[in-house]
């Protein structure tokens, strides 16, 4: 009978026991044991116009639990064989629009009643929070990976790699244009990213243009896939593109670039939702992009600036042997405040100058102070023949510039007469420079005088030698005898050392000096810090000429 006021439905005469749980604010669903459906309550007609009693489980409900109910019907009959506790699991599954969960009760005759509970917003909700963790999660894998260099080619593979396996099936970086040329990087999901550079009008993509200045993005439902121009798509792609995004890389107070997301038609196209989370993930791609964008300037400019600052190849100098070496106080540096120079003659009749200094301190500061003393001389070089004249002028430049470090130094006029090469040193404050003569004696040359950068006033004194051929002349740093080193590891190399290393070196040319000098003072050290350390050698050089000896011809070495 049905019931007149629509509370009820039952395929029998008895009293109609849904009126027990007519009023639940659920569906109710109860089915015998042979499947069919017995009562159902009102919520439940309203709901599943099928289920009506006498009907098949099959026919009135949806498959899913149909085949719950069947299976419960299983499990009573398997409980009952075995004479175990019976156990009933709810189920869920879909019922139009909405997401249902079904929990089902043991009646006493061996039917089942399952109570649908709407679980639609629930479902919503998890689906929507595991959505936000996973995205959450990306954009911390994706930070992780795009700071993980500063190289800025492999920033944007990374982004464009990332872009097309979590937001797109195809994904563009462009960076701004650089010698009217575009720079892209292309994937492609699932394959390797190319990197091109292109000659392309950004105009011809809405909005790309924009987004290469940092303007905000142009919505996805404005832009037509059918007007791309063919460099967006990737060689090779056979897919059409029905759904395009464009957004800024955001950069650190300039654009870095623009990440453009393209989705074939087989899939959805994009939402506002996505947009906006596309504009988050380029949020940190575009500050990833900028700092190797940033990085890379700014390597190029000090690699620029370097040049000027890294000491200078030497070489023979107008029939005069010169060698120089430089060991910076730091692993990762390449300059500091110790420094040479060579500046050579104008012609073979002119003398080189050769200058040595140690700036106070070590690292960039002094570095850029030693920059300041090379061009300063190298502006003096006019007046070269006057060591005096020059490091005055050099002390009054040093005294009214803003640093506050002096540095010490040593000058060598060279030239080379006949068969010997004349010197003429000056050392302002430095270690005084030491002679080895052929039979391995070495012989200090008395030249002193005040550091520069120091006092309004200066005074020098200036010394000369003469070396014969094999024979050398070392300028050094107080790196070398500062060194704390051996069997101890707190030892200093001292001058004596160093001139017994240079007593070893009698005869040799001037490179292998400075590699045998090097070479004592490395071993010295082992692992052990130092102050920057910088050595030059002037030799006069051996070359064969016949001479005559007693009515006889034969060769010897002379210059």
């Amino acid at each position: 009978m049905a019931s007149t006021e629509g509370i009820c439905v039952t395929r029998t005469e008895q009293p109609c026991t849904a009126g027990l749980w007519a009023l639940a604010p659920y569906p109710v669903i109860m089915a015998d044991a042979a499947g069919s459906v017995v009562e159902v309550n009102r919520a439940a007609s309203l709901l599943l116009e099928s289920a009506v009693p006498g009907a098949s489980m099959s026919d009135a409900v949806p498959s899913w639990l149909a085949h719950a109910h069947q299976d419960a019907v299983v499990r009573r009959q398997a409980a009952r064989d075995h004479q175990d506790v019976e156990v009933l699991a709810p189920v869920s599954g879909r019922i139009a629009e909405h997401s249902f969960e079904a929990h089902p009760t043991r009646g006493q005759d061996g039917s089942v009643v399952w109570w649908l509970v709407d679980d639609t917003d629930r479902r919503l909700a998890e689906d929507a929070l595991a959505t936000e963790r996973a995205r959450t999660r990306f954009l911390a894998e994706a930070s992780n990976v795009l700071l993980a260099s500063l190289n800025t080619e492999r920033c944007m593979a990374a982004t464009a790699r990332l872009a097309a396996e979590h937001l797109a099936d195809v994904a563009i970086v462009v960076t701004p244009s650089s010698r009217r040329k575009l720079p892209v990087a292309t994937a492609i999901a699932g394959q390797d990213v190319t990197r091109t550079l292109i000659t392309a009008d950004p105009s011809q993509v809405p909005g790309l243009s924009e987004a290469l200045q940092g303007f905000p993005p142009v919505a996805s439902r404005w832009i037509d896939p059918t007007t791309l121009p063919d460099w967006i798509i990737p060689h090779g792609f056979s897919g059409t593109i029905g759904s395009v995004v464009v957004t800024p890389l955001p950069g650190h107070g300039v654009p870095a670039g623009a990440l453009i997301l393209l989705r074939v038609t087989d899939h959805a196209a994009f939402s506002e939702n996505e947009e906006l989370f596309a504009r988050l993930f380029a949020a940190r791609a575009g500050a990833a992009l900028s700092a190797a964008l940033l990085y890379s300037e700014q390597s190029s400019i000090t690699q620029t600036l370097m040049r000027d600052l890294l000491p200078p190849r030497l070489q023979r100098h107008n029939g005069v042997e010169i060698a120089g070496g430089y060991r910076p106080a730091g692993a990762r540096e390449r300059v500091g405040g110790d420094f040479y120079d060579v500046h050579p003659g104008s012609t073979p009749a002119d003398a080189s100058l050769v200058v040595l200094g140690d700036v106070c301190g070590k690292g960039l500061d002094a570095a850029v102070l030693t920059g300041k003393i090379r061009n300063t001389l190298q502006a003096l070089l006019p007046m070269a023949d006057d060591h005096g004249r020059m490091l005055e002028l050099l002390n009054g430049a040093l005294l009214t510039s803003h640093h506050a470090r002096f540095a010490t130094l040593v000058m060598a006029s060279v030239q080379r007469t006949d068969d010997q090469v004349r010197l003429h040193l000056t050392s302002a404050g430095h270690p005084v420079p030491l002679v080895v003569r052929t039979d391995g004696s070495v012989e200090e040359v008395r030249t002193h005088g005040t550091l520069i950068g120091a006092l309004k006033t200066i005074a020098v004194h200036s010394a000369d030698a003469i070396l014969r051929p094999g024979e050398t002349c070392l300028l050094y740093t107080d790196g070398f005898t500062e060194a704390r080193g051996g069997p101890r590891g707190d030892e200093l190399f001292g001058e004596e050392r160093l001139k017994r290393a240079l007593s070893e070196c009698a005869d040799m040319p001037a490179e292998a000096v400075v590699e045998h000098i090097q070479m004592l003072a490395s071993q010295w050290l082992r692992d052990a810090g130092h102050d920057d350390m910088a050595v030059v050698a002037i030799s006069a050089p051996r070359t064969t000429r016949l001479s005559a000896v007693n009515g006889h011809t034969r060769g010897r070495y002379t210059t």
